[in-house]
């Protein structure tokens, strides 16, 4: 294991042509493009065909990283929330989310993120979740760790979840209470946030930043998109956490999400999957 991602295993990351050191600068990167229209007087708030709001922001931080991707690594896939996805010929995948939590940017809360993902052969390699207007990052790379920065230039150090085993003494985070109810499982939520100590909507990319950092248990998605959990699965695993599917699987592809330290997941899976 390495002694931080500033100096990633140079024969691992041979391996990957030096994609796990672009992995970081790139998140970074289109993290910055987003502060440029942060608190932007006058920004525009378009709504996309789910209702779900877009900015200028968005779409200049994915097209960012689009093109320095495309100019490093040509045959490489991409996908991302904001435009079509962009196939190669390689064996890896970026997937970018250029601001996961568009709502908390346009109502000038921190707490969004610029999240990126990389993929081998379909299995994830690193991910990188990226608080620009905080200057937190985690980042992780599968069989590398998982690390945290407090702020930007600060140290890195290890992300380890919590030990916390029992959910009466857990911090749950999440997104969007109603969306829920709107899946039909109001109640299996109600009760998960009855038997947690406390609950808190520190969600999207920053709630699973709490968990890796353990300073949250549970983060749970009832909706979401590839974009916004791909990033999850190197970083929960390599934090000593898990992230799944409400089945139990470890997928970014289920349309929700659970990331945990490990310790809860199972119980939390109870609830939330009972009828």
């Amino acid at each position: 294991m390495t002694t931080s991602p500033d100096s990633w295993n140079a024969a691992a990351d041979g391996l990957h042509g030096g994609r796990l050191a672009a992995l970081l600068d790139i998140a970074v990167g289109a993290g910055e493009v987003t502060l440029s229209h942060f608190r932007q007087v006058g920004l525009t708030v378009e709504a996309k065909a789910d209702d779900s709001p877009v900015t200028i922001a968005d779409r200049s931080a994915e097209q960012w990283a689009r093109q320095r991707i495309a100019t490093a690594y040509p045959d490489d896939t991409v996908v991302g929330e904001e435009f079509s996805e962009a196939s190669g010929t390689s064996r890896y995948r970026w997937v970018i989310d250029p601001i996961d939590g568009t709502k908390s940017f346009v109502c000038g809360v921190p707490l969004y993120s610029t999240l990126l993902a990389l993929e081998y052969d379909g299995e994830p390699l690193g991910g990188v979740i990226e608080i620009p207007a905080l200057g937190e990052t985690v980042i992780a790379a599968t069989g590398h760790g998982a690390w945290y920065r407090r702020a930007a230039g600060a140290a890195w150090e290890p992300a380890r979840v919590s030990q916390k085993s029992t959910l009466s003494e857990a911090v749950i985070v999440t997104s969007q209470t109603d969306l829920f109810a709107r899946r039909s499982a109001g109640r299996q939520f109600a009760e998960l946030e009855r038997q947690c100590w406390v609950s808190r909507t520190w969600g999207d990319g920053y709630g699973y930043l709490l968990v890796a950092t353990g300073r949250a248990e549970l983060m749970v998605d009832a909706v979401c998109n590839p974009w916004d959990v791909a990033a999850m699965l190197p970083i929960m695993s390599e934090a000593g956490g898990r992230f799944s599917d409400w089945k139990g699987l470890p997928t970014c592809r289920g349309g929700e999400g659970l990331g945990s330290n490990g310790r809860l997941h199972d119980q939390a899976l109870a609830i939330l999957v009972q009828g």
